[in-house]
């Protein structure tokens, strides 16, 4: 929104130099209690206030970063693990490696249990991508296991969300590689 001089009423700069300000105040409240000046309330509700206004902070600049309109996020999941023990992901999007994560014995445990670890968050532009997602471990027979999966994905104005999913097949007796669009929330 502008005023009529033509200023930006909401500038992400000031807001950072109020943040601040307030969080100098804040550091410095001790010597002001101490000395008399400012009683313990005024003093808890202001921290209060600085609080709330980092928070507000993170959820400006979270939307500044990733507009709706060309976020995509990727998440990692496994149903089971019995043929499969991930070691890492590396994920490629139109041809260029956007991340790559190496995975503990700790997180492969947790994506066993169900858990869902979020692998990348940006920005995409309206149109044709194409999601490639390398996966790399430890396969039946304690072997060394490499397969890559891939998506092709027409971005909308709509945030799009990305699971790279890992089963087992019981009849192949071998881990499956997906890469899935969820539905737009």
């Amino acid at each position: 929104m502008h005023t009529p001089s033509g200023t930006n009423m909401y500038s992400p700069r000031r807001h950072f130099r109020s943040l601040f300000a307030l969080l100098a105040f804040t550091l410095a409240s001790p010597a002001i209690s101490q000395s008399g000046d400012m009683p313990s309330g005024d003093l808890e509700d202001l921290k209060q206030e600085v609080l709330k206004l980092n928070r507000d902070l993170l959820v400006l600049e979270e939307d500044l970063l990733f507009p709706a309109q060309s976020q995509v996020a990727v998440y990692v999941s496994m149903d089971v693990g019995h043929f499969f023990d991930l070691d890492t992901v590396k994920l490629h999007i139109d041809n260029t490696l956007v991340e790559t994560h190496l995975y503990t014995e700790h997180q492969n445990q947790a994506l066993i249990r169900g858990g869902i670890q979020p692998l990348f968050k940006g920005n995409l532009k309206s149109g044709e991508h194409t999601i490639t997602a390398y996966f790399t471990g430890i396969g039946p027979e304690q072997r060394e296991f490499k397969r890559a999966a891939t998506l092709e994905l027409k971005k909308t104005d709509e945030p799009a969300v990305i699971e790279l999913r890992i089963t087992d097949s019981s009849g192949k007796q071998q881990p499956e590689f997906e890469v899935i669009e969820w539905p737009a929330p």
